[in-house]
């Protein structure tokens, strides 16, 4: 099962290529692999362990934008859990390699959205664009079917914002809300990507630097 397999229409086929670690979803990591343990406790069916750790993936490691490094360090699981913060598509690279380590399939998802409640700092690291490139998003196999899960905004940075947090029972779609609770609009998907069997790293920095100015990452190829 060598190279990341891209399904750019509809779901892929749930095979081993979707419980299998990686470069990136390195669940055999010790401290993943701890993370996972401490999440599922005493679930039993695959949609309980999901559940728990999709609430892990979004309250234990803090959203943050400003964290963005286009190294592969940074978009790898074990990495996520030592720092304890990542932005979005690391957040769903941890939350796909705790899904696999619990024997359940599944894979990354990437899409372009609008967030209504950027702040002046980050429009101008991203250059003035409104349009995130790249929104990171996990896809996980349960009872039979492919689901969304988003758990890039946890709970205390949801209540800063006045959005309710993004909750998942593992039977539909956990995306961020598309309104606050003042009934403003807050995010907005525009299109998807595609779905990944691993983090496709090479497709996001080359799109990232082409579309972005440096100012949004951080230059820290050396520890790549």
């Amino acid at each position: 099962m060598n190279g990341t397999e891209f399904t750019p229409y509809g779901w892929p086929e749930p095979g081993d290529r979707y419980l299998a670690a990686t470069e990136f979803l390195d669940f055999g990591a010790p401290s993943v692999a701890q993370f996972v343990a401490d999440a599922v406790r005493d679930a039993t069916t695959p949609t309980q362990k999901a559940v728990r750790l999709f609430g892990a993936v979004r309250d234990q490691v803090r959203y943050d934008a400003g964290n963005v490094r286009l190294t592969q360090a940074c978009f790898k699981a074990s990495t996520v859990v030592v720092d304890g913060e990542a932005f979005c598509i690391p957040k769903a690279a941890l939350l796909v390699a705790a899904a696999r380590c619990a024997g359940i399939p599944a894979a990354i998802g990437l899409s372009d959205v609008v967030n209504h409640f950027s702040t002046p700092k980050m429009q101008q690291a991203m250059g003035g664009r409104d349009v995130f490139m790249h929104h990171g998003w996990a896809a996980l196999y349960l009872e039979g079917r492919w689901v969304k899960a988003v758990p890039a905004f946890n709970k205390e940075l949801c209540a800063l914002m006045g959005v309710p947090p993004t909750e998942f029972d593992g039977t539909q779609d956990a995306v961020l809300q598309q309104f606050k609770a003042d009934g403003s609009v807050h995010m907005e998907y525009l299109r998807d990507h595609g779905i990944w069997s691993d983090v496709p790293f090479q497709r996001i920095e080359a799109d990232w630097t082409g579309y972005y100015p440096p100012t949004l990452w951080r230059d820290s190829r050396a520890d790549a």
